[in-house]
Parts: structure tokens; C-alpha cells; sequence
């Protein structure tokens, strides 16, 4: 069945309107950029590249008003020729039509239908992308009691965290911390607070919380190994 095609912008290259005109292509681009240097021409010299007997050329494309003035300047004796050429290179390029009501009533059934499913899709997938949205700008929470949110727990989350580089795995007041380009990206965040020893010596206790963006972020990665099934 036909469809329905938009027009495309028609232009002329100066090295067809050489041919027509009979004139050198070098002579043609020199009076379209003396033409274009005193403001005569409507729109600026769009180049192009083209190869004749094995030597790599440059041209110009025009549109149809600029050409005719082009063509007046340059050869006025050759414009019917060009207008002629115009009249060729528009009927070339209408619209195609279906061939008979019934192929444009399908072609309009079938747009129709197409609408019809983009909208549906919309309409589903609208509460995923709220949830998903408000998640993302959602504070940060426990690793632990996301763990527990998505199903998997707080040891084996914390276990894949270091193991896929996320968290600090060695020993010491860091151990189970984000590395510091997560905290820079915004995935996770940590606080610190400081406590005081038996012994009077003040230390820090480090608690990471993955954020709303993490969230999102570690969902899908959780899902893309299949530590997480898709929700539908």
C-alpha cells in the first residue's frame, strides 16, 4: 500500500546548473558568491563535495529563487530552461497518494491505531515513571532495610555492594562504606559521628545510606544480574 510522503526541500547544485547553462562550474560559483557578497542571494552557499575523473570537487546547492536570479545574472538567455528544470524537480517530489479511498482509509485505521497504543503505553507505564521519579529525589536510607525492601537482605547486599566495587571491603573504621566517587555522584551518602572509648578516646562511626538516585541505580543493576527479578 502507498503511503503518504512528505515533500523534502528541493534545491539545484551549481554543477547542474552549469550543465544547463553551458557554463563553466567555476564561473557559476563565482558569481553565486559575488551574488551572495552583495546581499542578493536570500539564504548562504550550503557546499557540497562531488567527484568527476577521479578529483574530488566542491559545489553549491541553491534553492529555486536564488537559483533563477543566479541563472538571470549569470546566462539570461538559458532561465526558461532552468524554470523548466524547477518544474521537473517539483513534480518529482509531491506528495504520493494512496491509490483509492480504501488504502486511505486504512493508512488513517492504522495511524489511528498506532495513537491509540502510544497512548496506552503511556497510560501504563505513567505509575512506573512516577514511582521511579520520586524514589530518585527521595532521601537517602539504610543499605540494610533496602536490602530488606528489595527482597534479598541486609548481608548478602552488603556482600555483592563489595564485591561489584561499591563498598570498601577492607578492614578498618571504613569497611562497608561507599567509595568516595559514589558519594561524588550522589548514589550513596555517609554520616559520621563520633563516640568515646571506655578508654576516653574519641573515634568515629561511619553510616553509609544509599540515596533515592542509588536506589534506582542499584535496582537496576540488582535486576541486570538477576539478583532481583522485573516487577511487571
Amino acid at each position: 500500500m502507498n503511503q503518504l510522503v512528505n515533500p523534502a526541500v528541493i534545491t539545484m547544485s551549481s554543477k547542474e546548473i552549469a550543465e544547463l547553462v553551458n557554463s563553466k562550474h567555476g564561473d557559476v560559483k563565482r558569481s553565486a558568491e559575488r551574488l551572495l557578497a552583495a546581499g542578493i542571494l536570500t539564504a548562504p552557499l550550503a557546499q557540497f563535495e562531488f567527484n568527476h575523473n577521479g578529483n574530488t570537487y566542491t559545489g553549491y546547492n541553491f534553492n529555486k529563487r536564488d537559483s533563477l536570479v543566479l541563472v538571470a545574472r549569470l546566462s539570461p538567455e538559458f532561465t526558461a530552461a532552468v524554470v523548466d528544470r524547477w518544474q521537473e524537480l517539483e513534480l518529482a517530489n509531491k506528495p504520493q497518494l494512496p491509490g483509492s479511498y480504501i488504502e486511505a482509509l486504512e493508512a488513517l485505521v492504522n495511524s489511528e491505531k498506532q495513537k491509540q497504543e502510544l497512548e496506552a503505553k503511556v497510560s501504563i507505564d505513567a505509575p512506573k515513571v512516577d514511582f521511579a521519579e520520586r524514589v530518585e529525589k527521595s532521601s537517602g536510607v539504610l543499605i540494610g532495610d533496602f536490602g530488606k525492601a528489595v527482597g534479598i537482605g541486609q548481608n548478602r547486599l552488603f556482600a555483592w555492594l563489595r564485591a561489584q566495587g561499591y563498598l570498601i571491603a577492607t578492614a578498618g573504621t571504613r569497611h562497608n562504606t561507599p567509595y568516595q566517587r559514589y558519594i561524588d555522584s550522589g548514589h550513596f551518602d555517609v554520616t559520621e559521628q563520633t563516640y568515646e572509648t571506655p578508654s576516653g578516646e574519641t573515634r568515629s562511626r561511619f553510616t553509609p545510606h544509599i540515596t533515592g538516585k542509588g536506589q534506582v541505580f542499584i535496582t537496576t543493576k540488582l535486576k541486570e544480574c538477576g539478583m532481583i527479578k522485573e516487577v511487571v
